[in-house]
Protein backbone atom coordinates (compact mmCIF):
# COMPACT_ATOMS: atom_id res chain seq x y z
CA UNK A 1 0.00 0.00 0.00
CA UNK A 2 1.30 3.34 -1.11
CA UNK A 3 2.72 5.73 2.10
CA UNK A 4 0.44 8.51 1.30
CA UNK A 5 2.35 10.92 3.28
CA UNK A 6 5.32 10.63 1.09
CA UNK A 7 3.21 12.77 -1.35
CA UNK A 8 3.27 15.62 0.88
CA UNK A 9 5.98 17.26 3.09
CA UNK A 10 3.99 18.27 6.06
CA UNK A 11 5.37 21.04 8.08
CA UNK A 12 5.65 20.75 11.87
CA UNK A 13 4.16 23.84 13.01
CA UNK A 14 1.24 23.47 14.84
CA UNK A 15 -1.47 26.34 15.70
CA UNK A 16 -4.72 25.65 17.02
CA UNK A 17 -7.67 26.78 14.90
CA UNK A 18 -9.81 29.93 16.03
CA UNK A 19 -13.72 29.56 16.70
CA UNK A 20 -15.86 30.98 14.20
CA UNK A 21 -16.91 33.31 16.38
CA UNK A 22 -13.20 34.57 17.08
CA UNK A 23 -12.06 35.12 13.56
CA UNK A 24 -13.70 38.19 11.91
CA UNK A 25 -11.51 39.80 14.99
CA UNK A 26 -8.55 38.57 14.08
CA UNK A 27 -8.04 38.21 10.38
CA UNK A 28 -8.58 41.96 9.66
CA UNK A 29 -5.29 41.83 8.06
CA UNK A 30 -3.67 39.16 5.83
CA UNK A 31 -0.20 38.35 6.58
CA UNK A 32 1.62 36.06 4.36
CA UNK A 33 0.89 32.43 6.68
CA UNK A 34 1.20 29.33 4.51
CA UNK A 35 3.25 27.82 7.26
CA UNK A 36 0.36 27.78 9.69
CA UNK A 37 -1.44 24.56 10.22
CA UNK A 38 -4.52 24.27 12.32
CA UNK A 39 -6.12 21.29 13.55
CA UNK A 40 -9.52 20.78 12.31
CA UNK A 41 -12.25 20.38 15.69
CA UNK A 42 -15.99 20.10 15.77
CA UNK A 43 -17.98 16.01 14.83
CA UNK A 44 -20.57 16.30 12.04
CA UNK A 45 -24.48 15.68 12.59
CA UNK A 46 -26.58 16.79 9.57
CA UNK A 47 -27.79 14.27 7.06
CA UNK A 48 -29.90 16.67 4.93
CA UNK A 49 -30.25 19.86 3.58
CA UNK A 50 -33.82 19.83 3.41
CA UNK A 51 -35.45 20.50 -0.28
CA UNK A 52 -33.63 22.05 -2.60
CA UNK A 53 -34.57 24.35 -5.53
CA UNK A 54 -33.94 24.17 -9.02
CA UNK A 55 -32.88 27.21 -11.55
CA UNK A 56 -32.09 27.31 -15.18
CA UNK A 57 -28.88 28.89 -15.64
CA UNK A 58 -27.36 28.58 -19.14
CA UNK A 59 -27.09 25.22 -20.59
CA UNK A 60 -28.25 23.95 -17.61
CA UNK A 61 -31.81 23.26 -15.38
CA UNK A 62 -29.13 23.53 -11.81
CA UNK A 63 -30.22 21.88 -8.32
CA UNK A 64 -28.73 23.84 -5.40
CA UNK A 65 -29.22 24.11 -1.69
CA UNK A 66 -29.58 27.07 -0.04
CA UNK A 67 -29.03 28.46 3.67
CA UNK A 68 -28.95 31.34 5.66
CA UNK A 69 -30.80 35.04 4.65
CA UNK A 70 -31.59 35.69 1.23
CA UNK A 71 -29.72 39.22 1.89
CA UNK A 72 -26.37 37.86 3.44
CA UNK A 73 -23.20 37.91 1.75
CA UNK A 74 -23.13 34.99 -0.95
CA UNK A 75 -20.66 32.22 -0.66
CA UNK A 76 -20.75 29.44 -3.20
CA UNK A 77 -19.71 25.87 -1.98
CA UNK A 78 -18.52 24.10 -4.90
CA UNK A 79 -18.41 20.08 -4.56
CA UNK A 80 -15.32 17.45 -6.46
CA UNK A 81 -15.91 14.49 -7.70
CA UNK A 82 -16.89 11.12 -7.08
CA UNK A 83 -18.59 13.69 -4.26
CA UNK A 84 -21.65 15.87 -4.14
CA UNK A 85 -23.40 19.01 -2.37
CA UNK A 86 -23.52 16.74 0.90
CA UNK A 87 -19.71 17.39 1.31
CA UNK A 88 -20.90 20.64 2.54
CA UNK A 89 -24.35 19.28 4.72
CA UNK A 90 -22.15 20.41 8.23
CA UNK A 91 -20.08 23.29 6.71
CA UNK A 92 -23.30 25.01 5.05
CA UNK A 93 -25.25 25.69 8.59
CA UNK A 94 -22.02 27.19 10.58
CA UNK A 95 -22.06 29.70 7.91
CA UNK A 96 -25.39 30.61 7.52
CA UNK A 97 -25.42 30.81 11.27
CA UNK A 98 -22.69 33.96 10.60
CA UNK A 99 -25.47 35.26 8.31
CA UNK A 100 -23.89 34.38 4.97
CA UNK A 101 -26.11 33.23 2.21
CA UNK A 102 -24.66 29.78 1.44
CA UNK A 103 -25.79 28.26 -2.07
CA UNK A 104 -24.39 24.47 -2.99
CA UNK A 105 -25.34 23.58 -6.57
CA UNK A 106 -24.91 20.19 -7.84
CA UNK A 107 -21.91 20.17 -10.94
CA UNK A 108 -22.90 19.24 -14.11
CA UNK A 109 -23.84 15.73 -14.68
CA UNK A 110 -24.55 15.42 -11.18
CA UNK A 111 -27.70 14.84 -8.72
CA UNK A 112 -30.62 17.16 -10.04
CA UNK A 113 -29.13 18.94 -12.60
CA UNK A 114 -29.85 18.25 -16.09
CA UNK A 115 -29.09 19.99 -19.56
CA UNK A 116 -32.24 21.58 -20.98
CA UNK A 117 -31.65 20.13 -24.02
CA UNK A 118 -30.42 16.72 -24.95
CA UNK A 119 -29.17 17.94 -27.76
CA UNK A 120 -26.38 19.62 -25.79
CA UNK A 121 -22.95 18.26 -26.31
CA UNK A 122 -22.23 16.40 -22.95
CA UNK A 123 -18.96 18.71 -22.41
CA UNK A 124 -16.62 18.12 -19.31
CA UNK A 125 -13.43 20.33 -20.31
CA UNK A 126 -12.54 22.96 -17.04
CA UNK A 127 -13.77 26.01 -18.60
CA UNK A 128 -17.41 24.67 -18.94
CA UNK A 129 -17.52 24.36 -15.40
CA UNK A 130 -16.87 27.62 -14.11
CA UNK A 131 -19.07 29.22 -17.20
CA UNK A 132 -22.03 27.00 -14.94
CA UNK A 133 -20.97 28.91 -12.20
CA UNK A 134 -21.07 32.65 -14.08
CA UNK A 135 -24.40 31.67 -14.99
CA UNK A 136 -25.97 30.63 -12.17
CA UNK A 137 -24.55 33.50 -10.13
CA UNK A 138 -26.10 35.70 -13.09
CA UNK A 139 -29.42 33.71 -12.43
CA UNK A 140 -29.50 34.06 -8.86
CA UNK A 141 -28.57 37.64 -9.34
CA UNK A 142 -25.38 37.18 -7.27
CA UNK A 143 -23.16 39.74 -8.32
CA UNK A 144 -20.20 38.66 -6.24
CA UNK A 145 -19.37 35.77 -3.97
CA UNK A 146 -16.96 33.76 -1.52
CA UNK A 147 -15.90 30.68 -3.72
CA UNK A 148 -14.67 27.57 -2.16
CA UNK A 149 -13.88 24.60 -3.15
CA UNK A 150 -12.34 21.38 -3.00
CA UNK A 151 -11.33 18.93 -6.09
CA UNK A 152 -13.07 19.52 -9.23
CA UNK A 153 -14.82 22.55 -7.26
CA UNK A 154 -11.51 23.98 -6.13
CA UNK A 155 -10.69 23.95 -10.59
CA UNK A 156 -13.96 25.52 -10.34
CA UNK A 157 -13.58 28.23 -8.40
CA UNK A 158 -9.89 28.82 -9.10
CA UNK A 159 -10.69 29.62 -12.65
CA UNK A 160 -13.34 31.92 -12.04
CA UNK A 161 -11.11 33.50 -9.44
CA UNK A 162 -8.66 33.81 -12.60
CA UNK A 163 -11.18 34.59 -15.51
CA UNK A 164 -13.67 36.77 -13.66
CA UNK A 165 -12.12 38.33 -10.99
CA UNK A 166 -14.83 41.07 -10.24
CA UNK A 167 -17.27 37.90 -9.45
CA UNK A 168 -15.14 36.55 -6.74
CA UNK A 169 -14.69 38.53 -3.48
CA UNK A 170 -12.56 35.73 -1.82
CA UNK A 171 -11.36 32.34 -2.70
CA UNK A 172 -11.31 29.08 -0.60
CA UNK A 173 -9.14 26.50 -2.44
CA UNK A 174 -8.38 22.92 -1.07
CA UNK A 175 -5.33 21.91 -2.73
CA UNK A 176 -4.36 24.76 -4.25
CA UNK A 177 -3.70 25.90 -7.82
CA UNK A 178 -5.82 23.06 -10.00
CA UNK A 179 -6.33 25.00 -12.81
CA UNK A 180 -5.43 22.37 -15.28
CA UNK A 181 -2.66 22.45 -17.87
CA UNK A 182 -2.57 19.83 -20.30
CA UNK A 183 0.81 20.01 -22.27
CA UNK A 184 2.35 20.10 -18.71
CA UNK A 185 -0.22 17.07 -18.47
CA UNK A 186 1.71 15.10 -21.02
CA UNK A 187 4.94 14.94 -19.20
CA UNK A 188 5.05 11.75 -17.02
CA UNK A 189 5.60 11.96 -13.41
CA UNK A 190 7.35 9.07 -10.55
CA UNK A 191 5.85 6.04 -10.40
CA UNK A 192 4.49 6.68 -7.14
CA UNK A 193 2.67 9.65 -8.33
CA UNK A 194 1.18 7.92 -11.01
CA UNK A 195 -0.04 5.36 -9.01
CA UNK A 196 -2.48 7.47 -7.09
CA UNK A 197 -3.90 8.52 -10.39
CA UNK A 198 -4.60 5.28 -11.72
CA UNK A 199 -8.30 5.92 -12.35
CA UNK A 200 -7.38 8.69 -15.01
CA UNK A 201 -5.84 6.02 -17.06
CA UNK A 202 -8.54 3.59 -16.73
CA UNK A 203 -10.95 5.76 -17.40
CA UNK A 204 -8.75 6.10 -21.27
CA UNK A 205 -10.30 2.74 -22.27
CA UNK A 206 -13.60 1.65 -23.24
CA UNK A 207 -13.10 -0.85 -20.41
CA UNK A 208 -13.05 1.79 -17.77
CA UNK A 209 -15.59 3.26 -19.05
CA UNK A 210 -17.92 0.50 -18.75
CA UNK A 211 -16.76 -0.65 -15.58
CA UNK A 212 -17.23 2.82 -13.99
CA UNK A 213 -21.08 2.55 -15.44
CA UNK A 214 -21.77 -0.99 -13.82
CA UNK A 215 -19.73 -0.95 -10.80
CA UNK A 216 -20.44 3.19 -9.98
CA UNK A 217 -20.88 2.79 -6.78
CA UNK A 218 -18.00 0.35 -5.83
CA UNK A 219 -16.19 2.29 -7.71
CA UNK A 220 -17.15 5.93 -5.71
CA UNK A 221 -16.10 4.08 -2.44
CA UNK A 222 -12.89 2.91 -3.30
CA UNK A 223 -11.98 6.24 -4.48
CA UNK A 224 -13.34 7.67 -0.91
CA UNK A 225 -11.56 4.76 1.12
CA UNK A 226 -8.67 5.54 -0.63
CA UNK A 227 -8.76 9.21 -0.72
CA UNK A 228 -9.79 9.84 3.08
CA UNK A 229 -7.63 6.65 4.67
CA UNK A 230 -8.89 7.85 8.40
CA UNK A 231 -12.45 9.05 7.45
CA UNK A 232 -14.95 6.63 8.64
CA UNK A 233 -17.54 6.93 6.82
CA UNK A 234 -20.95 4.75 7.11
CA UNK A 235 -22.98 3.48 4.70
CA UNK A 236 -25.82 5.98 5.35
CA UNK A 237 -23.23 8.84 4.45
CA UNK A 238 -22.21 7.59 1.12
CA UNK A 239 -25.56 6.57 0.36
CA UNK A 240 -26.78 9.82 0.44
CA UNK A 241 -24.16 11.22 -2.05
CA UNK A 242 -24.12 7.90 -4.34
CA UNK A 243 -27.50 8.68 -5.02
CA UNK A 244 -26.23 11.84 -7.27
CA UNK A 245 -24.27 9.41 -9.35
CA UNK A 246 -27.86 8.30 -10.62
CA UNK A 247 -27.66 11.24 -13.06
CA UNK A 248 -27.73 9.79 -16.55
CA UNK A 249 -25.21 11.80 -17.29
CA UNK A 250 -22.94 11.56 -14.50
CA UNK A 251 -21.22 9.02 -16.52
CA UNK A 252 -20.08 10.33 -19.50
CA UNK A 253 -19.30 13.90 -17.85
CA UNK A 254 -17.12 11.63 -15.73
CA UNK A 255 -15.54 9.70 -18.57
CA UNK A 256 -15.30 13.40 -20.80
CA UNK A 257 -13.61 15.47 -17.85
CA UNK A 258 -10.91 13.06 -17.52
CA UNK A 259 -9.83 11.81 -21.36
CA UNK A 260 -10.14 15.76 -21.69
CA UNK A 261 -7.67 16.39 -19.05
CA UNK A 262 -4.95 13.65 -20.90
CA UNK A 263 -5.70 15.07 -24.37
CA UNK A 264 -7.77 12.48 -25.66
CA UNK A 265 -10.92 14.02 -26.00
CA UNK A 266 -12.03 17.13 -27.75
CA UNK A 267 -13.74 19.91 -25.97
CA UNK A 268 -16.16 22.34 -27.68
CA UNK A 269 -14.44 25.07 -29.89
CA UNK A 270 -16.36 27.55 -28.73
CA UNK A 271 -13.96 27.72 -25.19
CA UNK A 272 -11.11 27.71 -27.06
CA UNK A 273 -10.43 31.13 -25.93
CA UNK A 274 -11.11 30.64 -22.22
CA UNK A 275 -8.71 27.24 -22.51
CA UNK A 276 -6.11 29.37 -24.02
CA UNK A 277 -6.01 31.87 -21.35
CA UNK A 278 -5.84 28.94 -18.83
CA UNK A 279 -2.80 27.66 -20.44
CA UNK A 280 -0.97 30.36 -19.41
CA UNK A 281 -1.76 29.67 -15.72
CA UNK A 282 -3.06 32.81 -14.81
CA UNK A 283 -2.30 34.02 -11.39
CA UNK A 284 -5.52 34.76 -9.14
CA UNK A 285 -5.34 37.82 -7.49
CA UNK A 286 -8.76 37.78 -4.80
CA UNK A 287 -7.56 37.20 -1.31
CA UNK A 288 -7.28 33.44 -0.55
CA UNK A 289 -7.04 30.71 1.92
CA UNK A 290 -5.29 27.53 0.60
CA UNK A 291 -6.15 24.14 2.11
CA UNK A 292 -4.17 21.01 1.99
CA UNK A 293 -5.10 17.39 4.14
CA UNK A 294 -2.27 16.40 5.36
CA UNK A 295 -3.77 12.29 4.65
CA UNK A 296 -5.11 13.35 0.86
CA UNK A 297 -2.79 11.29 -1.50
CA UNK A 298 -3.46 14.30 -4.38
CA UNK A 299 -2.01 16.81 -2.11
CA UNK A 300 0.83 18.65 -3.97
CA UNK A 301 4.27 18.69 -1.95
CA UNK A 302 5.80 21.40 0.09
CA UNK A 303 3.16 22.83 2.41
CA UNK A 304 1.45 24.82 -0.39
CA UNK A 305 5.37 26.57 -1.51
CA UNK A 306 4.77 24.58 -4.95
CA UNK A 307 1.22 27.00 -5.90
CA UNK A 308 2.29 29.77 -3.62
CA UNK A 309 3.09 31.98 -6.68
CA UNK A 310 0.04 31.72 -8.46
CA UNK A 311 -1.63 33.20 -5.59
CA UNK A 312 -0.57 37.39 -5.84
CA UNK A 313 -3.16 38.92 -3.02
CA UNK A 314 -3.45 38.29 0.52
CA UNK A 315 -2.63 34.87 1.41
CA UNK A 316 -3.10 32.33 4.09
CA UNK A 317 -2.35 28.52 3.97
CA UNK A 318 -3.84 25.81 5.87
CA UNK A 319 -2.75 22.15 6.43
CA UNK A 320 -5.13 19.86 8.24
CA UNK A 321 -3.92 16.95 10.39
CA UNK A 322 -5.10 13.71 10.16
CA UNK A 323 -7.50 14.72 6.97
CA UNK A 324 -7.75 13.28 3.81
CA UNK A 325 -9.36 14.37 0.35
CA UNK A 326 -12.71 15.58 1.28
CA UNK A 327 -11.96 18.62 3.59
CA UNK A 328 -14.93 19.82 4.09
CA UNK A 329 -16.55 16.78 5.10
CA UNK A 330 -14.27 15.35 7.26
CA UNK A 331 -13.03 18.97 9.24
CA UNK A 332 -16.63 21.02 8.55
CA UNK A 333 -15.51 23.47 11.24
CA UNK A 334 -12.07 23.92 10.06
CA UNK A 335 -13.77 24.62 6.27
CA UNK A 336 -16.09 27.19 7.53
CA UNK A 337 -13.64 28.91 9.60
CA UNK A 338 -11.08 29.46 6.80
CA UNK A 339 -14.20 30.71 4.57
CA UNK A 340 -14.89 33.48 7.43
CA UNK A 341 -11.09 34.10 7.96
CA UNK A 342 -10.59 34.85 4.40
CA UNK A 343 -13.27 37.12 4.14
CA UNK A 344 -11.83 39.24 6.76
CA UNK A 345 -8.79 39.52 4.23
Amino acid sequence: MIDRRKFSKILAVGTAGASLSALTATSASAPDREKSTVHPVGKPGNTSFGSLKQINAGVLNIGYAEAGPTKGPAVILLHGWPYDIHSYVDVAPLLAARGYRVIVPYLRGHGTTRFLSRKTFLNAQQSVFAVDLIALMDALKIGKAILAGFDWGSRTADIVAALWPERCKALVSVSGYLITNRERNKKPLPPEAEWAWWYQYYFATERGRLGLAKYTHDFAKLIWKNASPTWHFDDATFDRTAAAFDNPDWVPIVIHNYRWRLGLAKGDPRYDRLEQRLAQSPVITQPTMTLDGELDPFTPPGGGTSYRSQFTGPYAHRTLKGIGHNVPQEAPKAFAEAVVEVDGF
